[in-house]
């Protein structure tokens, strides 16, 4: 095949898989709400199942479910009859994935799981088969054409499931009252968790890590302190404590090309009385967004934003949270 025959295949299947998919939300008003009703009252897990590409798709599925608030697990149908069945309980729910709805390891646990009463949903793309018919509540996932070619390869049918699962999380998500900081919760590993639960107060400088210098200090000894704290600036504060303004690198600069003689010039006649500040209390990923904004690489925490200087954040602490 050539490259332009290798592009009309890709696109064929592209073009198969999208009207698979169109059609399933005409359908969402025959099944799909009494599995949502079912699974919210569910006192335990959803335990999700499938086997062979469908099991893949049941794996994402309870994936998904469980990152957004439905509590839920995957259980391969063969090892359940082998031991496995043992995880579900009767507060349990199943969620059964299979195309034909005929799958001989999930039709065998059947009359288990009846025994038990514990609910059985299903997605298949066969509403009269074994296993819808068995189901409380099912949900049809049927497509009219596989995108492959000989009609063998599960196609169109795992990518119907897979969008009617994710359409189902996203339903019970909201449903839930599902935040940014309880997705946070459950992904306190990744970048997205941490920019949603570490707050500056976790990160920044505090105590005699903070450069500071008194008002009056001369330039020379304001040089020192910076130096001696690695930030590239110093805080200049009066004799309570409260802050007056910054000396930054940049001020340096302008002060050497304007002729200051450093052992004499006091830093207040050179500081920058405005700094960019933020609150201990905000998340690091505002820290991030204000450095960024204001082409900065450091910020002054204050209490409340305003108030006391607490702390001093960079944005090397960010890149080493993985916050950024």
């Amino acid at each position: 095949m050539n490259a332009e025959e290798l592009k009309r295949s890709a696109a064929r299947t592209i073009e198969i898989e999208l009207a698979a998919v169109g059609e399933l939300a005409g359908r969402l008003d025959e099944g799909f709400v009494p599995v949502c009703r079912a699974i919210l009252a569910c006192e335990g897990r959803l335990v999700v199942t499938g086997m062979g590409k469908s099991g893949h798709i049941a794996r994402k599925i309870a994936a998904t479910l469980a990152s957004t608030g439905t509590p839920a697990m995957f259980v391969h149908p063969a090892e359940a009859g082998h031991g496995d069945l043992g995880m579900i309980t009767p507060a349990d729910a199943v969620l059964a994935v299979s195309n034909s709805g005929a799958s001989a390891e999930i039709n065998a646990l059947l009359p288990m799981l009846k025994r038990r009463g514990v609910p059985l949903l299903a997605i298949t793309g066969d509403p009269d088969s074994e296993l819808a018919r068995a189901a409380a509540h099912h949900i049809n996932a049927g497509v009219k054409a596989e995108a492959c070619p000989l009609g063998l390869a599960p196609t169109s049918s795992t990518t119907a499931a897979l969008v009617l699962g994710d359409a189902l999380a996203m339903a019970l998500l909201e449903a839930r009252g599902f935040t940014r900081e309880d997705f946070a919760e459950s992904h306190p590993g990744g970048r997205l968790g941490r920019r949603l639960l570490v707050h500056v107060r976790d990160l920044m400088h505090s105590g005699e890590a903070v450069p500071a210098v008194a008002s009056g200090t001369r330039l020379g000894e304001a040089l020192l302190e910076m130096s001696a704290k690695g930030f590239g600036l110093t805080t200049v504060v009066d004799g309570g404590g409260a802050l007056l303004g910054v000396f930054t690198d940049g001020d340096l600069r302008r002060a050497l090309d304007g002729g200051r003689d450093l052992a004499q010039t006091p830093v207040d006649e050179v500081m920058s009385r405005r700094c960019r500040a933020i609150a201990p209390d905000a998340l690091a990923a505002e820290a991030a967004r204000l450095m960024q904004e204001a082409g900065v690489y450091v910020l002054i925490v204050r209490e409340g934003g305003d108030g006391d200087v607490v702390g001093i954040i960079k944005m090397h602490d960010l890149l080493q949270a993985n916050v950024v």
